[in-house]
């Protein structure tokens, strides 16, 4: 099987669907500005368009449907997706849309695709075996991981080229992951490849015009459209739920952190602010392109890593480096003044 093209048409859908989004966020008033449309969040002045995921929700789901039998889980997905992307849209359109109708939104997408038999059956103990889950049990894992994925991945797009960058390389890696099985004798897994890569080449065509200075902003659509292929493809691929949190190990450890210093601090973790790791590496004076590039360089390097580790390792290796991850951020929010360049007329 050829699992270069649906890659490659993938990209070639989404690199087209870029004029179809700029018209509609033209007519529909779809725009991030900042004057108009103040956050907390903002990393920038610009007025973008936002409905980027219009792109990727195009590149999926003409891919899937050329090169993918039209089963039932894919039904699924594809409904979920459209769930995502009109959610996404409306809050594109509306400033005051509400978090917790999003965190709705984001349930009954992962709902669907569990209804449809998408569940975690098993997980690899890292200590040695299997670890078995009842169905109702495996489901709820399943439900559970899927929309804490999609916040994380959405509560990393803080900077031009951040959140596609770590999207296209943990589907690159479920993908690679994926055909690693289909070669070693499990026929099942290379429809699961093919998949991952139209994910590849979607996350890819969004990265490019998202990169810095973005023409397009992926907007909430565009990272939970995404987030969820990488949480659905993690269950495909036999629950490897280690591999990609391995992959995806930077943003989770910032999720993680982010979520309990809001909780901690009286507020609800769904409402943004600018504490994240972005935040504090650009108020230490890196540029959009240098933090796009730590995550992207981070993720190949954890990718690569989840790839070849065993599950002790993979679990050692996650240990570690979110410990690091989480000094760095704990340093950057407590002591990051001081690690700032000082202007040069300071004497």
């Amino acid at each position: 099987m050829n699992f270069f093209l649906p890659m490659l048409v993938s990209f070639a859908a989404t690199i087209l669907g870029f004029f179809p989004a700029i018209n509609l966020a033209k007519k529909f008033n779809l725009v991030d500005n900042p004057r108009l449309r103040p956050h907390p969040a903002h990393t920038q002045k610009r007025v973008v368009p936002r409905a980027g995921g219009l792109l990727p929700f195009i590149g999926i789901v003409f891919a899937s449907l050329v090169f993918l039998p039209l089963t039932s889980q894919l039904l699924s997905i594809l409904a979920a997706l459209t769930i995502l992307l009109a959610i996404g849209l409306l809050d594109d359109r509306y400033p005051s849309f509400s978090p917790y109708l999003r965190l709705l939104g984001q349930f009954i997408a992962a709902a669907l695709v569990v209804l449809s038999g998408v569940t975690v059956n098993f997980i690899t103990n890292p200590l040695g075996g299997i670890i078995n889950f009842a169905p109702i049990l495996g489901s709820a894992l399943a439900l559970v991981w899927i929309v804490w994925v999609m916040n994380m991945i959405n509560w990393s797009k803080g900077v031009d080229g951040q959140m596609p960058s770590i999207a296209t390389v943990a589907s690159l890696i479920l993908g690679l992951l994926a055909l690693k099985l289909t070669l070693n004798g499990d026929p099942t897994q290379a429809k699961v490849a093919v998949l991952a890569f139209i994910t590849t080449g979607a996350s890819l065509g969004l990265l490019i015009f998202n990169w810095h200075p973005a023409k397009i902003f992926p907007g909430f659509s565009g990272s939970n459209i995404l987030g969820f292929m990488i949480a659905t493809l993690a269950i495909f691929t036999g629950a490897k739920l280690a591999t990609a949190g391995l992959v995806l190990l930077i943003p989770a450890t910032d999720f993680a952190y982010t979520f309990f210093r809001r909780t901690l601090s009286g507020k609800s973790p769904v409402w943004g602010d600018r504490g994240h790791l972005h935040h504090k590496l650009l108020e230490l004076g890196l540029t959009h392109r240098q933090i796009a590039l730590f995550y992207l360089l981070g993720s190949v390097i954890l990718g690569a890593a989840a790839l070849n580790l065993s599950s002790s390792g993979k679990l050692f290796a996650a240990i570690l480096v979110a410990t690091v991850i989480l000094g760095v951020i704990l340093w950057l929010n407590f002591f990051g003044g001081l690690s700032k360049p000082e202007d040069q007329d300071n004497g």
